[in-house]
């Protein structure tokens, strides 16, 4: 399930809905980015997350449809907010289903490795009292690069 609101969402709800009537299900990993106070040196005040509406959408159900593909997984949800946040502010919340915990994990990771190397949102940060956009950062792309390599079959039904 995909996302893509200017409103905050509630953690708990969300990952409730995901596990609806489905006993079967043995873990649930999420994670849940929060806007940060730091921007390198300064302090930031306000970050703007812009995107393409219809673009993002199926450039996330793309991401979703990849982890599915990938992983033995039984639900995968993308929440990722845009417009003006502040510090403190839920941005983004990944979360996938399984019977095991490997393959959960795994693909929270490779969600939000993809979301913050590939994804088409734009960030304008507000830091002491100057704004400029976000430039990607080689660390994130690094981390993107472990999912290059497609899993086999074999390794996948392993988890």
């Amino acid at each position: 399930m995909i996302k893509v609101q200017p409103e905050d969402f509630d953690v708990g709800a969300e990952l409730a809905a995901l596990r609806q009537g489905r006993t079967d299900v043995g873990a649930v990993a999420s994670f849940i980015g929060v806007v940060r106070d730091v921007a390198g040196p300064g302090e930031l005040s306000a970050m703007t997350l812009e995107h393409y509406p219809g673009m993002t959408e199926r450039q996330l159900a793309g991401l979703e449809a990849q982890a599915l593909a990938r992983w033995p997984l039984d639900r995968v949800l993308i929440i990722h907010r845009f417009g003006r946040l502040l510090p403190g502010d839920q941005i983004v919340l990944c979360a996938a289903t399984s019977s095991h915990r490997e393959a959960a994990f795994e693909a929270c990771a490779f969600l939000m490795d993809w979301l913050k190397t590939k994804a088409p949102f734009w960030k304008l940060e507000e830091v002491d009292g100057q704004a400029s956009w976000v430039a990607a950062k080689q660390d994130d792309e690094n981390a993107a690069a472990r999912w290059q390599t497609p899993v086999s079959k074999a390794a996948k039904n392993k988890t």
